[in-house]
């Protein structure tokens, strides 16, 4: 019996992996450092090292099609009935729209109060800045919504939408729930699919702190110090409200509504938070996220419904910086706007955003076009924040990002699609993360540990 429980002892190589992956984001760290250092040292150098941070964006970019339709898949393949998955998608965009609406508001009242585009010149070079802002890849809400339908099922596999994704995953998980048991095979087959493709995403997260150092040193040496001295109100204003917004509004809601710290909650979504400051990009981290929200305890379509659709609709960082940024802007060109003119700006803007979810450089890109459609001549003066941009972009991803997370427990807590018990185990860490497969195998295999799930989860039984 002695030497049969000491191979039990074998499976510590696990554990050995997950803690190189705790040294990565140590990496990942000293590379964010380096590349602030080398962005105020060699700026110039600096900006030819963008390609670095962009290669490694693009290579888990392309992961995300293929975890989106495998989630949703598997996720609503398994669901008995689809009064739920519509259920789920109804709530989701209310909550997003009212959401919408409170970040809205709250860089409506802030940006009121700071004023601080006051006193700023906007010269000819300022001028024509802002007007090569504007997207011509911007769409308006129409070309939006049949944007969303693929050209092929496969070409939504090789476009940037996600939201293509979606409706060809939606359309596939409910046609295989409709097939009932002769769908199992199929579904199988996209659960192996999904292994491999979290497999590769877990090689390509150790290219992390090489893409980190190239963003980073890279939006340094292109903004530099004087951009930042020159408008630290703006920016710091901008930091400062999504934060409030992140833990007063968001924090008090995950408390009331699922009765979670908030602080706890960020802790264990603490690498992903890492990945966005470093790579400015909330699209980075949007695969784990997804694994992350399944192994808390939430249900695959919950998680499959809720975040890649938030992803275009739940922007909350966007909103404020379009609040802040357009009163920034209003100020400056000494043409400050009334209450009565800023509300149904902020409202196209609110829509606008829609229309243009997914164009690279969305947060000054939105501002832009919609700008350009709604006031134009308020364009002028988007060349202003043109150098601190891309600054301002990291708090807007991390509030994004914040905002999906959140809303993720909010729906799985209010559709009771999400299991309390291993939440709690999860944010105790008493089930670790498997940061090398991005997937929780032993979670699968045993859905009666998910009494909530359960009856959903009829895949598992294969």
């Amino acid at each position: 019996m002695a030497a049969a429980s000491s191979p039990d002892t074998a499976p510590a190589a696990p554990v050995a992996k997950r803690d190189r992956t705790h040294y990565l984001y140590i990496a990942v760290i000293i590379a964010v450092a380096l590349g602030i250092t080398v962005g105020l040292a060699a700026p110039d150098f600096a900006v030819e090292l963008k390609p670095i941070g962009t290669g490694f964006v693009a290579l888990i970019k392309m992961m995300i099609s293929p975890i989106i339709f495998c989630t949703i898949v598997l996720g609503i393949g398994s669901v008995r009935k689809a009064a739920k998955v519509g259920a789920v998608g109804g709530i989701a965009l209310v909550y997003f729209l009212a959401m919408s609406l409170v970040a809205l508001a709250i860089g409506l009242v802030v940006g009121n109060i700071l004023e601080p585009g006051t006193g700023l010149a906007v010269t000819d070079a300022v001028k024509d800045a802002g007007h090569a802002q504007v997207d011509a890849e911007a769409k308006d809400t129409t070309e939006f919504l049949l944007g969303i339908i693929p050209t092929t099922i496969v070409s939504a596999f090789t476009s940037e939408s996600v939201l293509q994704t979606l409706l060809v995953a939606l359309l596939a998980g409910f046609a295989l729930q409709a097939m009932g048991s002769s769908g199992e095979p199929i579904l199988r087959g996209v659960q192996h699919i999904q292994r491999l493709v979290f497999r590769i995403l877990g090689m390509v997260m150790w290219a992390a702190p090489i893409g980190a150092f190239g963003a980073i040193a890279a939006v340094t040496g292109s903004a530099g110090l004087d951009a930042l001295k020159s408008l630290a109100v703006l920016m710091l204003g901008f930091y400062v409200t999504c934060f409030l917004f992140v833990f007063i509004v968001l924090g008090t809601l995950l408390r009331i509504v699922a009765g979670l710290n908030i602080l706890t909650f960020f802790k264990y979504l603490g690498r992903e938070f890492l990945l966005i400051l470093s790579t400015s990009s909330s699209e980075s981290a949007l695969p784990r996220l997804i694994a992350k929200m399944e192994h808390l305890g939430v249900s695959k379509p919950v998680v499959g419904i809720t975040v890649p659709t938030g992803y275009s609709f739940n922007l909350d960082g966007t909103m404020i910086y379009m609040t802040m940024a357009s009163l920034f802007i209003a100020d400056a060109m000494g043409t400050p706007m009334s209450i009565g003119e800023q509300i149904p700006l902020l409202l196209f803007l609110l829509v606008a955003s829609k229309g243009a979810a997914g164009v690279t450089g969305a947060g000054l890109a939105t501002l832009a076009g919609g700008l350009q459609s709604h006031k134009p001549a308020l364009v002028d003066g988007i060349g202003l924040i043109v150098g601190i941009d891309r600054f301002m972009s990291e708090a807007r991803a991390l509030t994004n990002f914040a905002g999906n997370a959140v809303a993720t427990v909010l729906i799985g807590t209010w559709t009771k699609e999400i299991d309390r018990g291993r939440v709690d185990q999860v944010l105790a860490g008493q089930i670790p993360f498997d940061e090398a497969t991005l997937l929780d195998d032993a979670h699968e295999a045993a859905p009666a540990d998910v009494p909530e799930q359960g009856g959903d989860k009829e895949l598992a039984k294969a």
